[in-house]
């Protein structure tokens, strides 16, 4: 899932990309309020961690705008600002949790997975099955009847994505959104190379990825 932080503290924000990172999710950095608000008129992120008091532009503001827009993605709130009329406003202008500095960063994985499962719809299971195919949402692993599949953290990153949209088409330019920073250059090829290496690891589940040329991906029940 891609992720944006903004955050005008770097050690603070350089800490939280690399736990995410590590965790799966494609994240991006902004240090002031005016960046993020551009930002997020251009690009489609899974999910906001948005500082308070920023430069240029503060937080409030910059979720106030996105609101304005009708964006729909979840928002986390991280702040020094532990007043209850404070947490309130946040809450109120639309961020969907609140969470006081300093915290753990387990807490904020925790609260980012729960986050991200909520905004996927509330039937949405921890654990998702599709014939012999399971994939743990939490975790980020999956099993094959059972067995452990060994999967790189973009095989893992490109599973996600496609069990969450189960028998819908996934276009390249979703996957390359989903799991790369957009100050990185990525080849389509290396998302071809990973579909592949899925497809080959998912065999014998019940389940395969089919390629619709021109349109993208979907995983899907096998025909028989």
């Amino acid at each position: 899932m891609r992720i944006l932080i903004t955050e005008d503290d770097s050690a603070l924000a350089e800490a939280l990309q690399f736990s995410l990172t590590q965790a799966g999710h494609a994240v991006d950095w902004v240090a002031n309020g005016s960046a993020a608000d551009e930002a997020l008129k251009d690009s489609v992120f899974g999910l906001l961690i948005l500082d308070l008091g920023l430069p240029k532009l503060d937080g409030f503001e910059v979720l106030r705008r996105l609101r304005r827009r009708n964006a729909t993605m979840p928002v986390l709130i991280l702040s020094g600002r532990e007043k209850p009329e404070e947490k309130v406003l946040g809450l109120d202008l639309g961020a969907d949790d609140y969470l006081v500095k300093p915290f753990s960063l387990n807490e904020l994985q925790a609260r980012v997975r729960a986050l991200l499962r909520r905004s996927l719809g509330s039937g949405v299971a921890p654990v998702l099955v599709y014939a012999g195919l399971s994939f743990d949402t939490v975790q980020r692993t999956a099993t094959v009847e059972g067995r452990a599949l060994a999967l790189s953290t973009h095989e893992a990153g490109v599973l996600e994505v496609l069990i969450q949209r189960f028998g819908r088409v996934v276009g390249k330019d979703q996957l390359v959104e989903s799991l790369y920073n957009y100050d990185r250059e990525v080849s389509q090829n290396a998302i071809e190379v990973y579909v592949h290496r899925v497809r080959k690891k998912i065999a014998g589940a019940g389940v395969t990825v089919r390629t619709l040329y021109g349109r993208g991906y979907m995983l899907d029940y096998v025909s028989h």
